[in-house]
């Protein structure tokens, strides 16, 4: 007995000797990792004109048409300011405002609108707490020689159809 009592007690202080530090350590958080450069950081250009922005939804309607979609498309200029708007004949209403909010946030941010979706569904809820965010797909940035002169949104279909007008569009500036 006093055997089974001096073998259980060795076990004993082994575990507790060891415990501590062999438990098993947090893997760490992605998000406390800090490059070496400014992610998103494309320098501002000049607005895109007026002329430009109704060639980029052009660019975006023949897109959607091509494919029997029918949606909505607002280019914004550098700072977020609605310069174009299309509603396509029986586009849903409520992407009208669904449109503008994702160039905004594309042009704003300075990254495609898809980048907060991925975000999101890969565990940073804190991405929606980010003012003029918007976690769906279909804003793309307009970048030309380099710097942002707006952004384009489209919405009215999936996330992913909505991407492909927008980008479509984009492929115009370059």
């Amino acid at each position: 007995m006093k055997k089974q009592i001096f073998v259980i007690a060795l076990i004993a202080a082994a575990l507790l000797a060891a415990g501590p530090g062999r438990a098993q350590q947090p893997a760490p958080n992605p998000r406390d990792a800090i490059p070496d450069k400014m992610p998103f950081d494309v320098p501002y250009g000049p607005p895109i004109s007026l002329e430009r922005a109704q060639a980029v939804i052009g660019a975006a309607v023949a897109e959607a048409k091509k494919r029997a979609w029918r949606m909505n498309f607002a280019v914004v200029d550098s700072g977020g300011n609605l310069v174009a708007f299309a509603r396509m004949d029986e586009a849903q209403l409520a992407s009208i405002a669904v449109s503008e909010h994702k160039a905004r946030a594309a042009a704003t941010y300075r990254r495609e609108t898809k980048v907060f979706e991925n975000g999101i569904q890969n565990g940073n809820p804190y991405l929606v707490t980010l003012d003029g965010v918007i976690g769906s797909r279909g804003g793309i940035p307009l970048i030309e020689n380099g710097k942002l002169i707006g952004a384009i949104g489209a919405s009215g279909g999936t996330g992913s159809q909505d991407e492909v007008c927008a980008k479509a569009g984009a492929e115009l500036v370059k």
